[in-house]
């Protein structure tokens, strides 16, 4: 049981010790996505604004034909995930890695998370946040490898 448990704990430090390189580059792929979508709005609130009209209105008036409808879905859809994607990374841009960590709610794009994955290379966590973060994981895995070991073998023990 000790052994499953310290290789669960050593997944869990290898695992957790990454989060500070993969967090720095899902901010990074996040802050082109917020920089790419900041110029569709603002291009397209421009163009509203010339005809007079707020966002929502220049929205309400996109509508009419199939192709109109599908257009101002996108559009609206694009602003959204211009204004969600930017809430996030002023939230994490900042932050440090420990923080980013406690904010892990704002790692929500799942397009952007998986992209970042397909991508991500493996950092040796030289950092004291990795060596901090691999402790963490390591506590965890440990934890919940004796958790689950524990439960497991809890009905085997009782008839001994």
């Amino acid at each position: 049981m000790r052994i499953l448990a310290l290789a669960g704990g050593i997944a869990g430090a290898v695992a957790l010790s990454q989060f500070p390189a993969f967090s720095q580059q899902y901010v990074q792929r996040l802050s082109g996505a917020v920089d790419e979508l900041r110029a569709v709005t603002i291009a397209f609130d421009t163009t509203a604004r010339v005809a007079g009209l707020s966002r929502e209105e220049a929205l309400d008036v996109m509508g009419g034909s199939e192709f109109q409808n599908r257009l101002r879905d996108d559009m609206r859809t694009r602003i959204y995930r211009y204004e969600r994607l930017n809430a996030d990374y002023q939230a994490l841009a900042a932050a440090a890695p420990l923080e980013r960590l406690s904010r892990a709610w704002r790692f929500r794009d799942a397009d952007l998370a998986r992209r970042t994955w397909d991508d991500f290379e493996p950092a040796v966590p030289v950092t004291s946040e990795g060596a901090i973060l691999a402790g963490i994981g390591f506590a965890g895995g440990w934890g919940f490898v004796s958790l689950i070991l524990g439960l497991a073998l809890k009905p085997i023990r009782r008839r001994a």
